[in-house]
């Protein structure tokens, strides 16, 4: 949500922003509705005074016995009651119309990211490993004789429809075992607060985080209200919500491992082979809470700890800087972090570190009391995966593929497996 007086005091800065995420004369509706509400709660304002004047002088006259004067006053109290109601109700309408339109507009995007209209104008500013050049052609990890066998589309289909998977065996225990090491990584070595979140959260909440109002169809609802949680950014983000909280206590660093849940709406036929895209998947999720000043640096601290996964597991990657077409709704900036997977011989998503500023700070209304004094100012909020669980298993799988269908797991994982070091080509840990 946008800063109303800085739209105010700066349009042409505004729409100069604006434009570069594709939204053009966004101040001018912003404006003349801010304009008609304040005019009307001045308005208000104006007559509560002459209800309140005509109040006193009603007690005068009836002390002089002047009933004429008398009756005249307590009808226009009660003339200008009725109006100074309908002016505060017509005011907080133009009120909720202009909350409205501000949380439908997305967050104003850095000044050093690249301009552009989608994930061609991207830019890489990081690269991490080579990809290994098998003597063989290698395969998709859906395709891994050691694979399917712990991997099982049609029974998911069966369950639920498509888009799930049930994880069996070996392959569910590798799956379970990079969660760990990922959540012990960020814990032990990157300090961050494990912190164990519902996955059933309020509608303020997703207000809070902006994927409400404008993307309800992006996530699923109960039929009593609650809604299932596209990621952990929601609830851990919203912690702050509605709290002021000490500046010495920032940043504040968490980190969980949840169920998510997505609708994929708008994705039909698009990434569908295997497990890439799923209805629910998991997710350790990274949030960082911090004083303005220093969210920029905390951007490049989370990418680093996630790509710090990527490299303790062996597996190839890039980082790119996305373009203003390409970046989230509520995003400053933002550093994907792309794998490598030799089954598709090219990088996929793997995670998404995002820097909002105080767009989030300002839906949920959480702040921090500054150690000088002074009025409390809102806080910055960060979030990224660290990482999507299922498509690192992906990346283990296709990266450590051998000819004949087994599996050779990175070394990080063999604590968590007991010392098991490979899966077998009949799907076995071994």
């Amino acid at each position: 949500m946008h800063d109303i007086r800085a739209i105010r005091e700066n349009p042409a800065q505004f729409d100069a922003a604006m434009a570069r995420r594709g939204v053009e004369g966004a101040s001018r509706p912003i404006l003349e509705l801010d304009e008609a509400r304040r005019a009307k709660i001045l308005a208000a304002e104006t007559a509560q005074a002459e209800q309140n004047k005509a109040s006193k002088a009603v007690g005068a006259a009836k002390a002089k016995g002047d009933e004429a004067e008398f009756e005249r006053l307590r009808a226009l109290v009660g003339e200008k009651k009725a109006e100074v109601a309908t002016m505060q109700a017509e005011a907080k309408e133009l009120d909720r119309k202009l909350t409205d339109m501000l949380m439908g507009l997305p967050n104003l995007p850095m000044d050093d990211i690249p301009d552009g209209e989608d994930e061609d104008d991207n830019l890489e500013i990081h690269r991490w490993g080579t990809p290994k050049v098998f003597d063989f052609a290698p395969k998709e990890h859906f395709e891994l004789s050691g694979v399917v066998p712990g991997m099982d589309f049609e029974l998911a289909a069966k369950l639920s429809g498509s888009r799930f998977v049930v994880l069996k065996g070996a392959v569910a225990r590798v799956h379970r075992a990079l969660a760990q090491f990922m959540i012990d990584t960020h814990v032990e070595e990157n300090g961050l607060s494990e912190t164990w979140t519902p996955v059933l959260v309020r509608d303020d909440m997703m207000y809070g985080t902006g994927q409400l109002p404008k993307f309800g169809e992006d996530s699923y609802q109960t039929t009593n209200g609650w809604w299932l949680v596209p990621t952990a950014e929601v609830p851990l983000t919203n912690i702050v919500n509605g709290e002021t909280v000490e500046e010495s206590s920032l940043p504040k660093r968490f980190v969980a491992h949840t169920q998510c849940f997505r609708s994929e709406a708008g994705s039909a036929g698009k990434d569908t082979a295997g497990m890439l895209r799923q209805h629910q998947f998991e997710k350790v999720e990274m949030v960082s809470i911090t004083h303005p000043d220093h969210s920029r640096a905390e951007l490049d601290r989370m990418t680093d700890c996630a790509q710090g996964i990527l490299e303790r597991l062996g597996l190839p990657y890039r980082t790119i800087v996305l373009c203003t077409g390409d970046m989230g709704f509520g995003a400053r900036r933002t550093h994907d972090i792309e794998v490598w997977l030799p089954g598709q011989d090219t990088y996929r998503e793997i995670s998404s570190v995002s820097v909002c500023g105080d767009f989030q700070a300002r839906r949920m209304n959480g702040r921090f009391k500054p150690e000088g004094g002074g009025k409390p100012q809102f806080v910055h909020t960060l979030n990224g995966s660290g990482l999507a669980v299922g498509r690192c298993l992906i990346a283990v799988l296709e990266n450590g593929q051998q000819t004949d269908g087994s599996v050779t797991l990175p070394e990080v994982l063999h604590p968590y497996l007991r010392g098991k070091t490979r899966l077998t080509a009949e799907g076995e840990l071994a």
